[in-house]
């Protein structure tokens, strides 16, 4: 079942980790069939690893171990498995780890370089504190290193992390929404997508190599299928939203609902 919103599901910020898992890979099956034959889009996760002394590190894990629900796991049936014998450990509390997840445009004819970046950006990028220093310094990284870059921001909550001042705009140019994008061909130029609360998500222009042609990325499409593969219209459109929308915005949001029967 699709959203009852227009564009942006503001709900949707209820759940975003998950949401942002699944846009990742929405925006990787688009991007894909439409990439030159020697470019690639992959995910790219990394592990943000903060120690509380000086600055969080990025890293990369070599193995990673999912959990899945009890009765799930082979030969476990609908039962635990049995304890099995153990030395008693001494526990510590280890750094807090945060799974950072974007997208990479690779050249495989250049031996992988990266060509371009698409970063959806979460809560914690936006925060003040060590993750929100860590997403700026790769964004200074990207942009050093003449890697376009992509910023899509569809979370209300936080400070302005985009690459640009955010001091240039005025006022009334603010949207809830926005996405911005670095070429490196004009490093002086940002194209910004200005996306309010009421209006359907754009198709913004990802750039490659200064050979290619752009290639179209539908925010729409994407978040109407993440929406629906992860069966959000189960939402609880009663939950408190944080930030709270707008006054106005709210007695709209909730006509909204009201209208498609979403307040079970």
């Amino acid at each position: 079942m699709q959203s009852p919103f227009p564009g942006m599901d503001p709900w949707l910020e209820l759940y975003w980790r998950g949401v942002h898992a699944s846009l990742i890979i929405r925006i990787q099956d688009q991007l894909q069939p439409q990439l030159p034959e020697s470019l690639v889009a992959r995910p790219e996760e990394d592990v943000l690893i903060d120690t509380g002394d000086g600055p969080p590190a990025l890293v990369r894990p070599d193995v990673e171990v999912a959990e899945g629900r009890l009765g799930e796991s082979r030969g476990l049936g609908s039962t635990l498995a049995p304890p099995v014998a153990v030395a008693e450990p001494t526990l510590v509390h280890v750094p807090e780890e945060e799974i950072v997840r974007y997208i990479e445009i690779i050249d495989l004819s250049s031996g992988g370089r990266v060509v371009s970046a698409i970063e959806l950006l979460s809560p914690s990028n936006k925060v003040p504190g060590r993750a929100r220093d860590a997403y700026l310094s790769k964004q200074r990284d990207f942009l050093a290193a003449g890697v376009n870059l992509v910023e899509i921001d569809l979370v209300r909550r936080g400070d302005w992390v985009l690459s640009l001042d955010e001091g240039i705009l005025r006022a009334h140019q603010r949207t809830p929404y926005m996405a911005c994008v670095f070429r490196a061909t004009q490093p002086g130029l940002r194209a910004l997508y200005f996306i309010g609360l009421r209006q359907p998500l754009p198709r913004i222009a990802i750039p490659l190599r200064p050979q290619d042609r752009d290639v179209a990325l539908d925010l729409q499409a994407a978040v109407s299928e993440a929406y629906e593969r992860g069966r959000y219209d189960r939402t609880d459109y009663r939950l408190p939203l944080d930030p709270p929308l707008p006054a106005e915005d709210a007695t709209w949001a909730a006509e909204i609902v009201r209208k498609a029967g979403r307040l079970h």
